[in-house]
């Protein structure tokens, strides 16, 4: 071996240790992309027509991989978040009704999430639904001070655990399933089976390429990173981030297609499937208790951590785009009053899990639009603009998911 061999070898290890301490805001904000709502739009989805649906998670999770890297991108480039450069750049009724639309998103996935917390609690404990919710908002507020007295560091490490049991919880169950690799692969062909599938396909994918988390993985990356101030410092930072993008939505789309395949392998066909608890109790009647108790972990999990996301991207849609503050605690207490009427009143939570992953797919346009025109500007990114391919991918991306829309619509009026 020669000298210079015997160099490169230990800056290898080096630069790859290095790279692995950059690591952590692509994963913070791949807890969305696992959310309650993911589950309960896979879990229907598989039950009730199979492996028909999994080309739907696989495009989504290539949508995300793009997205949250221009997301991150824009932010190193510019030192400022999505929320910021928009709020630099509209007018008070333009920042007002931007704001307006951005916060129905963030209220759509809270309600996701507290209810996905609250229905975990309820099979593990038996804990009244509402009372579950409850804790579901408290804990989010413990997770939430640790970003604020231990710093994103130490947030970002308790994100990634709650992402491992998450992982756990829902693909452990696959160890115990038959799962035809000839229905897989016909999962990947895209089609549709009638208006429910379009419905459930639009639900996926707004479960998948959720708004909130491109706005709040720009802030994440601007805190961690800030405005690198040389060329090379800001090579290595965009290294990094790829690598963090890649791997962080590697795991959260093998979590969403386990889920798809595990109930499309083991709950069709299973009447009650087409809810989390129903699935829950085929789950444990078909695979035993104790992959029944997992997988209900692996949902608490994602309550928990995806609520404290969610409400840390609403706090930075607020101030970037109205310029203001208010403390957690009122706003963890404000966006949690909704998600408790829904389950004080009786509405089938599943049910309301699913058509909340729609209006967040609805909402996606407004976030990919702006983000897509910034990161293609000479005058905002200089040589880091996108690509004349990074350009045509995340337009295209933000057509498809326009189209799908529509034709959502279009078959929910004429009931086709």
């Amino acid at each position: 071996m020669t000298t210079s061999q015997t160099v490169r070898r230990p800056r290898r290890a080096a630069d790859r240790a290095r790279l692995a301490t950059l690591l952590g805001p692509a994963f913070v904000a791949a807890i969305a992309y696992v959310d309650p709502g993911n589950v309960a739009a896979n879990v229907t989805a598989g039950a009730k027509y199979g492996y028909l649906l999994i080309w739907v998670l696989v495009m989504a999770n290539a949508m995300a991989v793009l997205v949250q890297y221009l997301s991150a991108k824009l932010a190193l480039v510019t030192g400022r978040s999505l929320p910021e450069l928009l709020g630099e750049r509209l007018g008070e009724p333009g920042r007002i009704a931007f704001w307006t639309q951005a916060e129905i998103a963030a209220a759509a996935t809270d309600l996701a999430e507290v209810i996905g917390g609250a229905i975990a609690l309820n099979l593990l404990f038996g804990v009244p639904l509402v009372v579950g919710g409850l804790i579901t908002g408290a804990v989010s507020m413990v997770l939430l001070s640790v970003q604020n007295r231990r710093g994103q560091r130490q947030f970002e490490f308790v994100v990634i655990g709650l992402l491992a049991v998450i992982t756990l919880g829902f693909v452990s169950g696959l160890a115990f399933t038959h799962v035809s690799t000839t229905g897989v692969l016909g999962g990947l062909v895209p089609r549709f089976a009638g208006r429910e599938t379009v419905l459930l396909a639009a639900s996926m994918l707004g479960a998948t390429v959720m708004p909130h988390a491109i706005y709040l993985h720009s802030a994440l990356t601007r805190d961690r990173h800030g405005s690198p101030s040389t060329e090379p410092a800001l090579r290595r930072l965009l290294r990094a981030t790829k690598w963090d993008v890649v791997a962080a939505l590697a795991v959260a789309g093998t979590v969403n297609i386990a889920m798809l395949v595990l109930a499309g392998a083991a709950l069709r066909g299973h009447q009650g499937t087409d809810t989390i608890a129903g699935a829950h109790s085929a789950i444990s009647a078909t695979l035993g208790p104790a992959v029944g108790v997992v997988f209900a972990v692996g949902l608490l999990a994602s309550g928990l951590a995806s609520t404290a996301v969610g409400c840390a991207a609403g706090a930075e849609i607020m101030h970037g785009l109205l310029r203001a503050r208010i403390p957690m605690l009122a706003r963890r207490t404000l966006t949690l009053i909704p998600a408790l009427i829904v389950l004080g009143i009786g509405v089938d939570p599943t049910l309301a899990l699913v058509v909340s992953q729609v209006v967040l797919s609805f909402c996606i346009p407004f976030a990919l639009v702006p983000l897509a025109r910034m990161t293609s500007s000479s005058a905002l990114m200089g040589a880091q603009r996108n690509s004349p391919t990074a350009t045509l991918a995340v337009w295209a991306t933000t057509a498809v998911i326009v189209l799908l829309n529509a034709a959502l619509i279009w078959l929910t009026i004429t009931g086709g």
